[in-house]
Formats: C-alpha cells, structure tokens, sequence
C-alpha cells in the first residue's frame, strides 16, 4: 500500500475512532461519521490533490506531470504519481532551478551594469527573486531586456557611431583565430552576412566576455569530469599493486617467484593508466597558455583602443587572463602529478622483476 493511500486510510480511522467530544473544531452535532465514512474515498482525494498540483504548484515540471497523472482515467496513475512521480518532478524542478540560478549569476558577471543595465537589473531582481522568477527570466525576461539595452544603445548612437573599420576587422580575426569556441561563435554571429553595426557593438558590450565565461567553465568542466575518473581508476590499481607486492613479498619458493611477476604486471598497469591524463594535462596546459597569451594582447588592444566599445573588453581582459594563467599553473601540477604516479610504477615494477630469479 502506499504512503498516501496509508495516510487517507488512517485518517478515516481516526476519525471514527475517535468521539466527537476528541476531535477539536467539531461536535457531534455537525458531524456524521456515517456520511464522512462513505464518502472517504483514497482515489477522489488523491485526484484533488494532483489536480491541485496541478494547477498551483510553483514548479512547472511539478505542474506539468501533475496534468498528465489528472488527466489519464486510471486512478493507478494517479497514486502512482504520489508514491513516485512527485518526487522524480520534484528533483527535475531542483536541477532546473539550480541551472537558472547559474544562468542569472553567468548574466550578472558578463552582463555588467555599465554596458547592459537593462540585463543586468533583469538578472539581479531574478536572482533575488523566486524559483518561478528565475524560470521565466530565463525563458522570457532575458531576451526582452536583451532588446531593450539594445534599443537604448541605439538610440544613443554613440556606440555604433565610434565603431572604426578596424574594430570591425578586429572581430572578424577573432572569428577565425580566437582560441576560444564560444568566443570565435559570437564574433562570427557579429559579422555574419546581414550583420549590422549594432551586433558588432553588442559583441564589445558582453558577446566577447560571454563567450570568454563559457569557453573558460567548458575547459574546466572537461578536466575536472575526465580527472575524477582517471583518479578512482587509478587510486584502486595503486592498491591493487601495493598489495600484489607485500604479497610477493611475504611469500617464499616457487609461489613468491609468480607473485612478483603478478605484481610487476600490476604496476605495470598502473603505468599504463597514467597514459591518458599525461597527454590530456599536456594539451590543457597549452591550451591555457595560449588563451593567457591572447587575452594578454586583447589586454594590450584594450589599452591603446580609444572609444566607448573598447572599454567593456577593457575591463574583462585582465581578469579573463589571470583565470588562464590559473588554469595552465593547474594543468601543470597535474602533469607533475601523473608523472609521479609514473614513477612510482616504474619503480614498482622494476623492483618486482630484478628481484625474478
């Protein structure tokens, strides 16, 4: 029986166990437990409720699988949706309002107060808002603040009017040479056939620092994802070798003669697993020194640019390039890691098999 169905059933239980005079609120003159008693059906409580779901809950995935539970005739579906349905919902609803929150917080850092007002407010009341207000800021209130600062800029004119071919130009070098992906995406939508002025001046005003985030969280998530699962590989191979060794060296005669073999084959794969990470911390690490490199000289062009565009990409250069350099100092202690890890499996090995007869 489920925990809903258990709940309704003893509720009614309560009630005609109880007598009047127990029950607060109520007498014995305005209740009759015979009525209440054929009338406490599990099943129509249990769709009112859904159906209440359905209609009031704050969360859409909540809102969403609670239409569908109400809708379908079987009352099977519907218990089945209190016992287990509401809870999956539920943790759909708990991601979903954990990735807009990310979202507003990614907003309010590229789209700052000084060249998108309008996005930024949008984000911060969001984020200081309701699970319901960061949904609908991400599916609506984004885009349309999005296009009133645009209106705005265009109104003002200034920005498109200091726009010099060599800042068009400029862009369109970083949509073929960037070394970001996002970055290179949002130069070539700048610039794309049918592009105008305006696109190029919302690039300089978050596109490029944008595209900056994502590409810097994108090298990020990859390594840390590939890293942790190198580790637990590796970690248990370590204690598998470390074992097979004491093993080996326990044992005596002709058995301690195979054990060492197994062990240095043991070490032997400790090896191997490190193969992998130390080519994937090399390239990381060259990826992070170019990115510092180029975010050095968009630095460097930020500095001796002139006009309102330049100044955006002024004031995310220099940061955008210390968190690459943080990144490449990173990759490197994990190469030295896996490089140790290296040599204690050579040295393992080696010992195992000098010590064959």
């Amino acid at each position: 029986m489920s925990r809903l169905r258990v709940l309704l059933c003893g509720a009614l239980a309560a009630v005609a166990f109880f007598g009047a005079n127990e029950i607060p609120l109520a007498s014995a003159s305005t209740l009759d437990f015979s009525t209440l008693a054929a009338t406490a059906d599990p099943a129509t409580t249990a769709r009112k409720l859904v159906r209440r779901l359905a209609g009031k809950d704050p969360r859409a995935a909540v809102r969403a699988d609670a239409w569908v539970a109400w809708a379908d005739e079987d009352d099977d579906v519907v218990f089945e949706f209190l016992d287990h349905g509401l809870a999956a919902a539920e943790q759909r609803a708990a991601e979903t309002a954990a990735v807009n929150t990310d979202f507003c917080r990614r907003v309010i850092l590229t789209y700052t107060a000084t060249y998108a007002p309008e996005v930024n407010a949008a984000a911060q009341r969001a984020l200081l808002g309701t699970d319901p207000d960061r949904e609908l800021f991400v599916r609506q209130g984004f885009a349309a603040a999005e296009q009133r600062d645009r209106l705005a800029r265009e109104a003002d004119g200034s920005q498109q009017e200091a726009l010099a071919e060599a800042d068009r130009h400029y862009v369109r070098t970083l949509a073929t040479h960037d070394p970001g992906a996002q970055v290179r995406a949002a130069a070539a939508w700048a610039t794309r056939p049918g592009a105008t002025d305006a696109d190029v001046v919302e690039f300089f005003a978050y596109g490029w620092a944008t595209g900056a985030e994502l590409d810097l969280e994108a090298h990020r998530l990859r390594d840390a994802e590939q890293e942790a699962r190198w580790l637990a590989t590796v970690r248990q191979l370590l204690v598998d070798a470390r074992e097979a060794e004491q093993a080996a060296l326990d044992a005596a005669g002709e058995i301690a003669v195979q054990l060492r073999e197994a062990a240095a084959r043991a070490w032997q794969r400790v090896g191997e697993r490190t193969s992998a990470p130390r080519v994937a911390w090399a390239d990381a690490e060259q990826v992070a020194r170019d990115q510092a490199a180029n975010w050095a000289a968009v630095a460097a062009a930020a500095q001796a640019a002139t006009g309102p565009n330049w100044r955006a990409v002024r004031d995310a250069a220099d940061p955008t390039r210390a968190a690459w350099a943080a990144e490449q100092d990173w990759a490197a202690e994990q190469s030295r890691f896996w490089a140790g890890v290296l040599g204690q499996a050579v040295d393992g090995e080696t010992r195992m098999r000098n010590s064959l007869p």
